[in-house]
């Protein structure tokens, strides 16, 4: 055996010991959050997919006529070939959409976070962010290598101390936070922190992936807050309310331009397959015009937790947090054999000793499925 296999053995051993070793189940999925596992059929309350959009027949076809004209892949990045004339007519439906002045969509929120702050931030800058920010946002952070201080989750006092000890060392400063948090499904409070970017010249980010296609009209949390014109940068998703795959940026023109040259996850990747932005702009469309169907995963969230007494669902997201791994996992194999799709989430996603089942909720469940949903929690003994 090479190191390297010895390497990942070990590695290995250790996730497994410690109830963290993850794999991969083969999930079908279909219409109405109907999920299937190892032939058995499940209603999802794991799934980002908040307006059912991904199977919306008006998304499918649109997608397989994009197909019909375009083909199947880009071919090159934006930059080469891969700008097909689909991108122009999303971007400026999100920018509409969003009340920004331009749109730029990336391969994935992912990357839109990656590419996006590095082209902004460097060494000499500081950046300040929430405890519980995403991933991307992290990785984006490492990637500008700027100074990068955290503040306590949700608390724009810190934030403001933070500001104060250090805004006046710096020449640009870059405030991070989410609109819906993804773990925990709470807001952040954004009009508190686009108060302090104004008076201490920081910019402000929000990834807006959980919130953007159920709050405010669809239009996302930070029009929820209604400070969509001290936002400087929006980030937002398409592979969740969206139903289908990419990100995005929402800023003035003058950032995205900036971007197109500077934003590194954007400049060398390839540009996003033409049935999937055809897609993604017929489910944009869809969102525009409906605000009811923009409304239901809250309403379907509320309905959970005022069946089992929890504090109202600020999001379509309702934690419930368990505590050990193997009790995650053990909680989400019981409610799989009443016919409940509920997977486990694990650290490092979330921290120590807080494993906890996620639920979500979308527009295409039914009233019916919650409340089943809520009874099998309660029969388990999840709450009281």
């Amino acid at each position: 055996m090479s190191s390297l296999d010895r390497f990942a053995r070990d590695k290995l051993a250790g996730l497994d010991h410690g109830g963290l070793k993850r794999g991969l189940t083969e999930t079908g999925r279909g219409p109405a959050a109907a999920a299937s596992r190892g032939g058995t059929d499940l209603i999802s309350f794991c799934c980002n997919d908040y307006l059912g959009l991904s199977q919306h027949p008006l998304v499918k076809q649109a997608a397989a006529a994009a197909l019909e004209e375009f083909g199947m892949g880009a071919g090159a990045s934006r930059l080469v070939t891969g700008n097909h004339p689909l991108y122009a007519r999303l971007e400026a439906a999100l920018a509409s959409f969003r009340g920004a002045e331009a749109a730029l969509v990336f391969g994935s929120g992912y990357l839109a976070n990656l590419g996006t702050i590095p082209a902004l931030m460097g060494a000499g800058d500081l950046i300040i962010g929430d405890e519980l920010i995403h991933a991307s946002l992290h990785a984006g952070a490492r990637a500008s290598r700027a100074g990068t201080v955290l503040f306590r989750h949700n608390d724009p006092d810190g934030c403001r101390r933070l500001l104060a000890e250090r805004r006046s060392g710096y020449e640009r400063c870059l405030i991070l936070t989410e609109g819906v948090f993804s773990m925990d499904g709470d807001r952040a409070p954004l009009a508190e922190l686009a108060a302090l970017a104004t008076e201490h010249d920081c910019w402000l980010l929000v990834d807006d992936a959980h919130g953007f296609g159920v709050l405010g009209d669809g239009r996302g949390a930070v029009a929820e807050a209604g400070c969509s014109d001290a936002v400087s940068l929006q980030i937002g998703t398409l592979s969740k309310a969206v139903g289908a795959y990419g990100g995005f940026l929402a800023a003035s023109r003058p950032v995205v331009e900036l971007m197109i040259s500077r934003a590194r996850s954007l400049v060398y990747a390839t540009a996003l397959p033409p049935p999937v932005v055809a897609a993604s702009l017929a489910a944009l469309q869809l969102m525009a015009v409906d605000a009811t169907l923009c409304a239901a995963p809250l309403e379907n969230a509320r309905q959970f937790t005022t069946a089992l007494g929890l504090p109202e669902a600020a999001s379509p997201i309702v934690p419930l947090i368990v505590g050990a791994p193997d009790d995650a996992m053990a909680a989400s194999a019981a409610l799989e054999r009443d016919g409940f799709l509920v997977t486990a989430i694990r650290p490092p996603t979330v921290p120590e000793g807080t494993a906890r089942l996620r639920f979500t909720f979308s527009a295409a469940h039914r009233g019916e499925d919650v409340a089943a949903l809520a009874a099998s929690v309660r029969r388990i003994g999840l709450a009281a």
